[in-house]
């Protein structure tokens, strides 16, 4: 099946390389980099000219949803003779993974660059084991708790 759409997929590439971005598209796309640590992720998007206060910054069902607008205009006594940069919403999705904790989300905008910091959640941070030093003896002695595992019944 994945043949049949292929075809199709072509022609959609082909068309936007001839008519520009689709109809649907809500505008341009705010870019961004995202690094991935052990303590969480951090996105880093370029909203250069953006206004501070139309940044919308939610998550629903694990889903990053950020838009923000660039806008301008000339003034009644002024006439625009070349109109290069974009203006309009910007608009960005991205969907997170079960490892991050939503609730705990953080977000800065300085000089048009908004900083996005999305803790791991703590049960998927890596956790340092202490290796220590001595004859194996010292391992049987630690105490064993038992009580977190429960024998399977077989009904």
């Amino acid at each position: 099946m994945t043949t049949l759409l292929a075809p199709l997929r072509d022609i959609d590439v082909a068309t936007r390389s001839l008519l520009g971005p689709s109809p649907r598209a809500v505008g341009p796309v705010a870019p961004m980099d995202a690094v991935r640590s052990d303590d969480g992720v951090t996105l880093t998007f370029d909203l250069p000219g953006v206004d501070p206060d139309s940044i919308d910054l939610s998550v629903e069902r694990n889903v990053l949803t950020l838009s923000a607008a660039r806008s301008w205009s000339a003034a009644d006594d002024e006439q625009v003779l070349v109109r290069e940069r974009r203006q309009g919403q910007v608009r960005r999705q991205l969907r997170l993974s079960d490892g991050l904790e939503v609730g705990a989300i953080a977000a800065r905008f300085d000089n048009g660059v908004l900083t996005v910091r999305i803790p791991a959640a703590e049960s998927t941070r890596p956790s340092r084991v202490e290796v220590e030093v001595g004859p194996p003896a010292a391992l049987d002695s630690a105490p064993v708790d038992t009580t977190e595992a429960e024998p399977a019944s077989n009904n």
